[in-house]
């Protein structure tokens, strides 16, 4: 089972409470880097309407959906169809493709006094936007702000965790590269392929994810130490958190970016997979944020795992793994 955290008790609790639950979540994070997130301040009407608006877009036909499909196969906005990602290959190995479809969205603005790069697009281009359904663009983009609250919030709980100053991660999210991606798990009958998983075993690229799960309908499974696979329990109302690969290497892997997967609850191919649905809000560091290893994060003696890296670039090449 993975831990829950009491997410309010840590912003309005005592200090002595506040070093308890950040306490326990160094502990997670050293073993699973994965967590649930409760007693949130996100408002349930800007959850629903985003959830709704996403399940209309998902019910489209699909040459409707595929208007909003990015013309460049490397932009990471707009709608990707079912099967076109796999993220089994991030893993540098072959993996069939995900029986997934996706919209996702990128930063609401441009930042201000940043030059126009030849990765500037990719990380700040404009968002695609479909005409049905109209509620879409209005409903996501308030969830993204309101994930964009929740996010640092979380960002001061993972600080006082590590026991540095709680707002040592905002100078790196200031023009923040983070992306919301609505998830659909369409039913299925029939033969699968070989080892294919509704998303395939990978870890998230980015600082954390903040997952709103299917309240009703299991899949996400997440990698113990030990090879082991458990599956996530059903939420519903709150988050399932995770560590990312740059939060890995800003600890020097102290915490972990665990891999994961989402598969079909059912066992055969005679049975029809019930649909499936996620928001999925992806926590990314600045395009030109440096990340190296935490000091505090190393032991006498110890060097840096990694050697130094720009964030957008390490997201880029991530990204285009999956295609």
């Amino acid at each position: 089972m993975l831990a829950a955290v009491d997410l309010k008790l840590f912003l309005h609790g005592s200090s002595t409470e506040r070093r308890q639950i950040a306490d326990e979540v160094d502990d997670v994070c050293r073993s699973i880097g994965f967590l649930i997130v409760e007693h949130h301040e996100i408002s349930q009407q800007v959850c629903s309407n985003a959830w709704s608006a996403a399940q209309a877009f998902f019910d489209l036909p699909l040459e409707e959906k595929l208007a909003a499909k990015p013309a460049d196969s490397s932009c990471p906005r707009g709608y990707f169809p079912v099967e076109q990602e796999s993220l089994g290959k991030t893993l540098g190995v072959p993996a069939p493709p995900d029986s997934k479809e996706a919209f996702s969205i990128g930063p609401l603005l441009a930042p201000d006094g940043h030059d126009g790069g030849p990765d500037f697009d990719f990380f700040y281009g404009p968002n695609i936007w479909p005409q049905n359904p109209a509620e879409l663009q209005h409903a996501l983009i308030d969830y993204y702000m309101a994930m964009e609250m929740l996010g640092a919030q979380l960002m001061q709980l993972l600080a006082t965790a590590l026991r540095i100053d709680e707002n040592f991660f905002v100078p790196f999210h200031t023009h923040h590269l983070s992306a919301l991606r609505t998830l659909n798990y369409p039913s299925v009958t029939g033969k699968r392929l070989p080892g294919q998983r509704r998303a395939g075993a990978h870890s998230d690229y980015g600082t954390v994810t903040i997952l709103r799960p299917d309240p009703m309908v299991s899949g996400l499974e997440v990698r113990l130490p030990s090879g082991e696979w458990i599956s996530a329990p059903l939420v519903a109302d709150g988050f399932i958190v995770n560590i990312g690969d740059l939060m890995a290497r800003w600890t020097n892997d102290r915490w972990v970016s665990t891999l994961h997967r989402v598969v079909d609850p059912c066992s055969s191919d005679d049975s029809p997979s019930p649909r499936r649905q996620s928001i999925a809000y992806f926590m990314n560091p600045n395009d030109d944020a440096q990340i190296t290893a935490i000091p505090t994060c190393m032991g006498h003696g110890e060097t840096p795992k990694y050697p130094p890296v720009a964030a957008g670039r390490y997201l880029i090449e991530k990204f285009n793994s999956a295609i």
